[in-house]
């Protein structure tokens, strides 16, 4: 079955290629291996070989190989870079410059994005997304919560809001009618019980 172009930015395949362009676009100092990006975008590693191949021939990524491993960064020395870039950070953005700025604050055991961006992610129609809600179940201190939504702005280019829950609010029953709604809607994923430190 072929994959539903993404309503984020419909000029893409699909909601996979966005979140692993967003990835490597959006920390071009860094190298990506598949497996990394599998893991971190939530699609198999078939896939995203498939896709880098793509990003390569298309004259997109660069790579080199450690041992085994297929080592992937962005080519920012072309001349679709910036452009491509600030698609990306309008659009499938908060997926990749969230998780690096959460993963390191203690007490996260989950993270979510919810609201219009993650209804248009889930390709539910409406207008481009203004800003970016955020869900954070557990006891992160809001201070640094803060701090990571502000750093996340200046990226981003618009508002976060981070929204912070304990685990048994999020866990409950009978949850309060915010949390029974959100759990009615698209939300991703950007940190899991799994993931958190």
């Amino acid at each position: 079955m072929r994959p539903i172009s993404p309503l984020l930015l419909p000029l893409l395949r699909s909601n996979a290629v966005g979140e692993l362009l967003a990835w490597l676009y959006l920390h071009p100092e860094k190298e990506y291996s598949t497996t990394d990006l599998a893991a971190w975008t939530g699609t198999s590693q078939s896939t995203v070989s498939r896709e880098a191949d793509r990003f390569a021939a298309a004259g997109l990524t660069r790579e080199r190989r450690h041992g085994n491993l297929r080592l992937i960064r962005a080519d920012m020395d072309t001349i679709i870079a910036k452009p491509l870039t600030d698609l990306l950070i309008v659009t499938f953005g908060p997926a990749a410059v969230l998780p690096p700025l959460l993963r390191p604050i203690s007490g996260i055991d989950e993270a979510y994005i919810y609201g219009s961006w993650a209804a248009r992610h889930a390709n539910q129609p409406g207008p481009p997304p203004q800003d970016v809600d955020v869900l954070i179940v557990g006891s992160a201190d809001e201070d640094e919560l803060y701090d990571a939504a502000r750093t996340a702005e200046r990226a981003l280019g618009r508002e976060v809001n981070i929204t912070r829950i304990s685990s048994t609010s999020w866990t409950s029953d009978r949850p309060e009618p915010f949390m029974a709604s959100l759990r009615g809607k698209p939300l991703h994923p950007l940190i899991q019980k799994e993931d958190s430190p």
